[in-house]
Parts: C-alpha cells; sequence; structure tokens
C-alpha cells in the first residue's frame, strides 16, 4: 500500500523548535479539525479544546500527560459530540520527545518535536496513518494525518491554538 506525500510545507515557514515537548503542550488549547474524505470529497469539521494536564498518579509510575479533546464533530450536516483521550509519555530521545499512546496504553506513535517539525506513521489493520506534526510557534502547532488503505481515504488537519488562560513552558516565555 503506498500513501501519496503531501505536498511540502512553503519554505518561508520557520518551524518552532520545542526542548521540552511536555512542558510545551501542557495546558488548553482551541482545536480546530478538518477532515476530508478523498473518495468522495465529503468534509466535516471539528472544533473544540484539548487539554494536557498531568497523569493521575495512579495511572503511570512516569511523569506525562493526558490528552483529552472534547467537542463538536459535524459530518454531513450532523453535529455530533465527539472526544478522545491520549497519553503523552517521555520519550527514549530525551526532553524533546514523546511516546503517545491510546487511553488503554496501546503505543500509537512516537513524536520528536526537536526541530519543531515530525512525521510519523501508524499502521492500522490494513490502512497507514501519515502524521506530521508542526510546531508553528509558542502559541500554534498543527497536524495532519493522511489515512490511506482500502477502509479509509482521509485527510485531517489540525491546527491548535494555545487557550490565553495557559502559560506557556518557562523556556518560551
Amino acid at each position: 500500500m503506498t500513501v501519496p506525500v503531501p505536498a511540502p510545507v512553503p519554505s518561508d515557514l520557520t518551524f518552532h523548535a520545542v526542548p521540552d515537548v511536555l512542558a510545551h503542550l501542557a495546558g488548553g488549547w482551541h482545536v480546530e479539525r478538518t477532515v476530508r474524505d478523498l473518495a468522495d470529497g465529503s468534509e466535516g469539521r471539528f472544533t473544540g479544546t484539548t487539554c494536557f494536564s498531568p497523569l493521575p498518579a495512579p495511572d503511570t509510575d512516569t511523569a506525562g500527560l493526558l490528552h483529552h479533546e472534547s467537542g463538536t464533530f459535524t459530518w454531513h450536516g450532523v453535529a455530533r459530540p465527539a472526544e478522545r483521550t491520549l497519553r503523552f509519555l517521555p520519550g527514549d530521545g530525551g526532553a524533546g520527545t514523546a511516546r503517545v499512546e491510546f487511553a488503554d496504553g496501546r503505543f500509537f506513535h512516537d513524536l520528536d518535536l526537536r526541530t519543531g517539525s515530525w512525521t510519523t506513521d501508524h499502521p492500522c489493520a490494513d490502512d497507514l496513518y501519515r502524521g506530521e506534526f508542526e510546531v508553528i510557534g509558542a502559541d500554534r502547532w498543527r497536524s495532519r494525518w493522511r489515512v490511506g488503505g482500502p477502509a479509509k481515504d482521509l485527510l485531517l488537519v489540525t491546527e491548535y491554538r494555545r487557550a490565553p488562560s495557559s502559560p506557556r513552558a518557562p523556556e518560551e516565555v
């Protein structure tokens, strides 16, 4: 299975290096996501919030963040509540990296934002999710997931903007 590579990022876009990914993500974010079905042209939208908060003590022996996203997903004109939970744990590559897991502890993908951008793959049954992460600044980042395979042909683009009440990590102030 071949997943088309997304168009290159414009060369005038400078990424924001992140020395400590968990400190950078901690706090609240406004979320806007478009979901496009490339097979039939349908497009949906998610709007809501994401909160990265410390993992509850009994959940893990390691420091990490609980990512809880909630909001409204509109597909084919029908709006429904939507939410998801992930776990962001310290990565093997130091503070600029994280191991991302589903809420039940299954591995999802690695994340390395030391250069401000990262590409990763997540196989799911016969489909492949290719994720691109770009940190645009201290208060803005984006993810792009291109999903291809026999069951899906999707492009999900998510824009995250730090909520005004969420402080920046110390190295970014």
